[in-house]
């Protein structure tokens, strides 16, 4: 799960697959295509919108998507289109690309939508709607990786 930071949408999404499959079988990570917030924790919001649902994101720490992660990972979402760019401008062939794919495509095919950014909103009033969406992406996820 990748997004620019790696502190509101990844970090969620990460989690949110965590508790759907099952841990020995499926390894789930996060990261961010910025270096911003490398080894800091979630947003306090994410935080917050997780332990609502019943996931707990507190020891999750922010890390930079790198070339090896390609070779780590069979699947690489994606939370918006400019991040599928500078993910994609890091890979090193064909098989790399084939790969990345926008999260949101899981529920809305060829539609191209991008998980909006709650991290600039005010309050936590974006942080649910977000929630819903990574959700049913990773419903989506779990249910073919079963």
């Amino acid at each position: 799960m990748v997004c620019l930071g790696n502190i509101c949408r990844s970090p969620l999404a990460e989690s949110i697959l965590r508790s759907k499959i099952d841990p020995t079988k499926v390894e789930v990570d996060s990261a961010g295509t910025s270096n911003y917030h490398i080894g800091d924790a979630p947003d306090k919001r994410a935080i917050s919108t997780g332990k609502r649902y019943g996931l707990d994101l507190s020891s999750l720490r922010g890390r930079q998507f790198e070339v090896a992660d390609f070779d780590r990972f069979d699947y690489i979402y994606v939370m918006d289109r400019s991040n599928y760019e500078d993910v994609l401008s890091l890979a090193r062939n064909e098989k790399d690309k084939e790969k990345v794919s926008l999260l949101l495509d899981k529920i809305y095919p060829g539609e191209s939508i991008d998980v909006p950014d709650p991290y600039f909103g005010v309050g936590d009033e974006h942080f649910p709607k977000v929630y819903e969406l990574l959700e049913k992406a990773c419903e989506k996820i779990a249910q073919e990786v079963s």
